[in-house]
Formats: C-alpha cells, structure tokens, sequence
C-alpha cells in the first residue's frame, strides 16, 4: 500500500511540473529548495526564537563505544517548533521533496526503490552505516 502513495506521488510530480523540464533547472531548484529549508529552520531560531541551537563540542566516550556514543550525542536543538514555523519548515520540506522527484523522475529512478535501498542498508548495518 505504502508504494502504491510513492507511486502516485511521482506520477503527480512528473504531471505537475510544467516550467523547469530541464535536468539542470530541476538540479538548481532542488538546491535551492534545500536552502530554503536551512532558511525556514534558521528563521525560527532568529525570528521566531520557538528553537534554539545551542551547539558545542560532542564528548564522546573514551572508550569508543558505539553504544555509548549514541547515548552522548545531542541534537544542539532546544525548545519546540511553534505552528507557524512547523507549518513553514513542512511546506518548504515538501518543496524540497517535489524537486528530488522531479530529478527521479528525468533520470528514471523510482522513489520508493530508493527508499527501500536506504532502509534495507539502515537496518542492515544499523548504527554502522556511521551517518
């Protein structure tokens, strides 16, 4: 059921887009759909201040444990996403996701394989893919 929602999603990607047909204006547009989505989050701690980054040097584990090292890892974020910037951040986020279609679509990729690809090498090597 689940590739089924990928699928049409794609499918309404390619019947959608109707400007930026060209590999090298969806390349750009989807790059600066990730900027935008790097804007939207740097706003809410700027402008809105619902979040803020409170980054500092990770302490990792003397013993290199990798058990212990998730456990010592920290996002830097703190506080919640208010409405209005969850709602900015998600359509920005959904732009992005229209963009990396768009470029599945012209080079005949499907979404859903990727994302099967992706989770099968996640739950393969779990905490070892080491992202």
């Amino acid at each position: 059921m689940k590739d089924i929602i990928y699928d049409t999603f794609q499918n309404s990607v390619n019947d959608s887009l109707l400007r930026h047909k060209s590999i090298l204006d969806i390349m750009t547009k989807y790059t600066e759909s990730s900027a935008r989505v790097n804007r939207a989050i740097a706003k809410a701690v700027t402008n809105c201040g619902c979040i803020e980054i409170s980054a500092k040097k990770q302490n990792l584990p003397e013993d290199n444990s990798l058990d212990k090292m998730c456990d010592c890892l920290e996002s830097h974020i703190q506080g919640q996403l208010c409405e209005n910037c969850r709602e900015v951040i998600e359509r920005e986020m959904g732009n992005n996701l229209f963009y990396l279609t768009s470029l599945c679509n012209d080079l005949e990729v499907n979404l859903y394989d990727v994302l099967l690809k992706e989770n099968d090498k996640i739950n393969t090597l779990g905490k070892y893919t080491f992202r």
